[in-house]
């Protein structure tokens, strides 16, 4: 008798399985790949997160006393890593911080593929005891 025949089958010498449980199987590790994938593409860094936004995290903190933006301590800014410019405004004046010669113009307003433009509504303090609604801008070069 040959194996061919299809009676081994039948006999039940060789392993089997039912066809719902082999689709749950297949459904489950297919489930299982699609919550990996979600996982690391979250889990890898991101890239194409604006610089100017960094700076404006980096910035931000150093400037701000107790919630109110002081425009003085921007001269405690240290060296940037791009090529940047960030600008106070309030109360019809600004007050600006470059890093050099080759800082992009602070008149910028819209993001390029060459900069990168972020800004935040922040409180400034204009003068002893008065405060103000101002902006705090960044343009950074890429």
């Amino acid at each position: 008798m040959s194996r061919s025949s299809g009676e081994g089958f039948l006999r039940g010498d060789r392993a089997a399985v039912e066809p719902l449980a082999a689709l749950v199987a297949v459904l489950a590790v297919g489930a299982a790949l699609g919550v990996y994938t979600v996982a690391l593409d979250d889990a890898a860094p991101d890239r194409e997160r604006p610089t100017a936004e960094t700076t404006l995290d980096r910035v931000e903190p150093v400037v701000t006393r107790g919630g109110i933006v002081e425009p003085e301590r921007l001269r405690g800014v240290d060296e940037f890593r791009y090529a940047a410019t960030v600008t106070i405004e309030a109360d019809g004046k600004t007050w600006r911080v470059r890093s050099g010669d080759r800082a992009p113009a602070p008149t910028t307003t819209r993001r390029t593929d060459a900069v990168a433009v972020a800004e935040r509504t922040v409180t400034v303090g204009v003068g002893p005891g008065q405060n103000d609604r101002g902006t705090l801008r960044a343009v950074v070069y890429r």
